[in-house]
């Protein structure tokens, strides 16, 4: 299973996307430093995620709300979990 998530940092007002097999090491690795792009923005709270059977469908996913560079798309994405 593989995952695509966005985080969210209050320090920045800025979201993160990215994809993963596991969930809770990566946001550990976010918030200790060991991701040198995100560093400057811990605490980072995951807002959503979604999962899918392979790593190719989760890039895919990712590079897909990569590619809209709307920060409008993100909060809907993440209210729409919220109220499904």
């Amino acid at each position: 299973m593989f995952f695509v998530y966005l985080l969210y940092s209050k320090k920045l007002d800025k979201y993160y996307i990215g994809s993963t097999a596991d969930i809770e090491v990566r946001l550990n690795q976010h918030n200790h430093q060991e991701v040198k792009f995100t560093s400057r923005g811990i605490p980072w709270s995951l807002k959503y995620l979604e999962s899918f059977p392979d790593r190719t469908s989760a890039m895919k996913r990712e590079f897909q709300i990569k590619a809209k560079k709307s920060r409008k798309y993100i909060e809907w994405l993440i209210e729409s979990k919220r109220n499904s």
